[in-house]
């Protein structure tokens, strides 16, 4: 598994993390664009919410398989196989005029986006040992931070000069660029390409681009155009018979790529895949799909969340009697339970931050969202620094101390936020303050990975990976819920309160509360993450330099 070139192997993966990152919000400033090119008005925006969030879904939900699947097939083939599945998401996207069409092809790129993390995670496992892994997950959490910070930046950049739909067809070519380089680094004990997949795969997505591109040329002509007509009276260009051809030629390049490793799939579990992808995407879309300013549970989440219930109930009882279980018996233990705690419990604290500081922004300095926006740039800028310094700082403290450390630091910055109205955005202090918090935020990130990998061995550091990164994502969804929920319940208090419930001023003032209560609360995450963090371990210096897990608090097991 291993390669003759694991840094060009990582700076490849590295900028495939950093795409799949930049497209989960590239969308942000063209998203009435794409609802009008799919025939969605402005005035139902709320039906443009699954753009958003159907990009989560498919990130989310399939973690855990592809980090199992990561421990049982080489990790340069995941990548390929993710990168392939990213691409055929953009191009679908790219050439969707149907508001269904464009959210399975987000979920498509989410799928493949999220499947690019524990795999390159589980890669730098593979190169560098224990004690050297520092500023290599250093890079991988930076360039996903900076993914997600250039993401709309990207976006406006391309609308100044096309439409929406070059974003996609830029990341659809980025997607082959990147697999051209993975390939290239893995020197000669490359993965071989197969044919038959390869050509069916070419045919399914040529076959497709007809289907969903339906070129006047051919679809307005009397003896060609038959292909095109929708079956039955419908609509969608999917269902055509163009379209049931692509299908079904997606689904035989599919077969043929599975051909032959069977065996090996069947360490993986798909049945446990599938209880648990679809609790997490039961969880996503309960919280992702709701407004935060407004509500707490999305519009199915009452009707989601007892069949998310259900399908935990499930995994846990196939769990036990599983032969080879998703998630293997004796993973999650010790040190990797305290790891997905504080990944859990920075994820609230990021999010807190990412979503309520523009909001505070519209509040009390500027009415214009992307000049409020701007103002969250101060923070964005300083996370991905904070992550290398992190994983640089490895080779010389604990992994619990530095984790700590930076959670403290963002505990300090989101408590000095909560005090924030009036005008303290326009002090210099609010900079530093921005600045140190996602500096504390993203000096968290390479520990918690490096924890996770050194508390899993070689077969099970993709699952391990996957683990890090849902907790994330789920105290990121979660976490902004039940923060949202404490503050409109002080906001409503403070309305309730108030002798004229029309004076805007007033209401202001009582919104500016609502987003205080939540920085409170994710200040309290933050440290409450800081204490559980430095039960991550020693580091004990070795005589070559190394750091190894101490045999002190937050020793192995």
């Amino acid at each position: 598994m291993r390669s003759p070139a694991p840094r060009a192997l990582l700076a490849a993966a590295s900028v495939a993390v950093a795409v799949a990152a930049a497209d989960t919000y590239v969308v942000v400033l063209a998203l009435t664009d794409m609802m009008r090119g799919v025939g969605v008005g402005i005035d139902a925006l709320q039906r443009g919410t699954p753009i958003v969030s159907g990009f989560l879904l498919g990130y989310v939900a399939v973690l855990p398989l592809v980090g199992r699947v990561a421990d049982v097939v080489d990790r340069r083939r995941v990548l390929l196989a993710c990168l392939a599945v990213f691409v055929v998401g953009s191009v679908v996207t790219a050439l969707a005029v149907e508001l269904p069409v464009l959210v399975g092809g987000r979920v498509v790129q989410g799928a493949g986006g999220g499947g690019l993390v524990p795999a390159t995670l589980a890669l730098v496992a593979d190169h560098w040992p224990a004690g050297r892994r520092g500023v290599p997950l250093g890079v991988v959490g930076a360039v996903q931070e900076v993914g997600s910070v250039l993401g709309p930046v990207l976006g406006a950049a391309v609308l100044v000069v096309a439409d929406w739909r070059a974003i996609f067809w830029l990341t659809a070519v980025a997607g082959v660029l990147l697999a051209v380089a993975v390939v290239a680094a893995g020197g000669g004990g490359a993965p071989r390409p197969r044919p038959l997949p390869a050509v069916l795969g070419l045919l399914a997505l040529g076959t497709g681009w007809l289907a969903l591109a339906a070129p006047d040329a051919l679809a307005t002509s009397v003896t060609l155009g038959v292909p095109f007509v929708p079956f039955g009276g419908a609509t969608s260009r999917v269902a055509t018979p163009v379209g049931v051809v692509a299908v079904v030629l997606g689904l035989a390049a599919t077969g043929a790529g599975l051909r032959g490793r069977l065996t090996a799939l069947r360490r993986v579990d798909l049945l446990g895949a599938v209880l648990v992808g679809g609790a997490l995407g039961c969880v996503v879309l309960t919280f992702a799909a709701a407004d935060p300013e407004r509500e707490v549970v999305g519009p199915l989440g009452y009707a989601l969340l007892p069949v998310a219930v259900l399908l935990v109930v499930a995994y846990l009882a196939h769990h036990r009697h599983a032969v080879v279980p998703l998630v293997p018996r004796g993973l999650v233990r010790g040190r990797l339970v305290r790891a997905l705690a504080v990944s859990l419990l920075s994820g609230v604290a990021l999010v807190a931050v990412v979503v309520d500081v523009p909001l505070l922004a519209r509040l009390v300095l500027t009415e214009d969202q992307a000049e409020a926006a701007l103002v969250l740039v101060r923070f964005l800028v300083a996370v991905p620094v904070g992550a290398l310094l992190g994983g640089w700082l490895l080779h010389r403290l604990a992994a619990g101390g530095v984790a700590a450390a930076g959670l403290a630091l963002a505990a300090g910055g989101l408590a000095a936020m909560s005090t924030w109205g009036e005008g303290s955005l326009q002090q210099a202090s609010s900079t530093v303050v921005l600045l140190a918090t996602g500096l504390g935020v993203g000096l968290a990130v390479a520990p918690v990975n490096d924890a996770a990998l050194e508390e899993s061995d070689e077969d099970t550091h993709g699952t391990a990976s996957a683990l890090v990164v849902v907790a994330r994502m789920v105290g990121m969804v979660v976490g902004l819920a039940l923060l949202t929920a404490v503050g409109l319940h002080r906001y409503y208090g403070a309305v309730a309160a108030l002798p004229d419930p029309t004076d805007t001023d007033a209401l202001r003032a009582a919104a500016v509360v609502q987003v205080s209560s939540v920085f409170r609360g994710a200040s309290v995450a933050a440290a409450v993450g800081a204490v559980v963090a430095l039960t991550l371990g020693r580091g004990v210096r070795t005589a070559d330099g190394d750091h190894r897990a101490g045999a002190a608090v937050g020793a192995r097991g």
